[in-house]
């Protein structure tokens, strides 16, 4: 059972930073692409950022230059340091894992298995 954990959300003012870390447990995380997702009210899902298994990284437009993803195997860890955050950042962040690790994927249904969520909420 694989199983992901998101932790470092919270209440920010707009220009300040959050970093995120998902742990994951069970699996090979070593494999997997991972990536982060975000949900505001009353909107769909979209993509941030994804790695894959040989670090290759992919950002929507909107964060290059301010989010950055990580991952340390040797921790079965992936991360999102948030910098210059903004109100429209504001979200249900979640994280990710595909099986498929080749690629860093920008889209939902190519990955397997989903944290619960963290709240990122930034203040003007």
């Amino acid at each position: 059972q694989v199983q992901l954990v998101e932790s470092g959300g919270g209440t920010v003012q707009a220009g300040g930073s959050l970093r995120l870390s998902c742990a994951v447990s069970g699996g090979t995380f070593f494999t997997y692409a991972m990536g982060w997702f975000r949900q505001a009210p009353g909107k769909e899902r979209e993509f941030v950022t994804a790695i894959s298994w040989d670090t290759i990284t992919r950002y929507t437009d909107s964060v290059k230059g301010r989010f950055t993803i990580s991952r340390d195997n040797a921790k079965n860890a992936v991360y999102l340091q948030m910098n210059s955050l903004k109100p429209v950042d504001a979200a249900v962040y979640y994280c990710a894992a595909a099986q498929n690790g080749i690629i860093a994927h920008d889209t939902a249904d190519r990955y397997d298995y989903w944290g619960q969520g963290t709240q990122v909420t930034v203040s003007s």
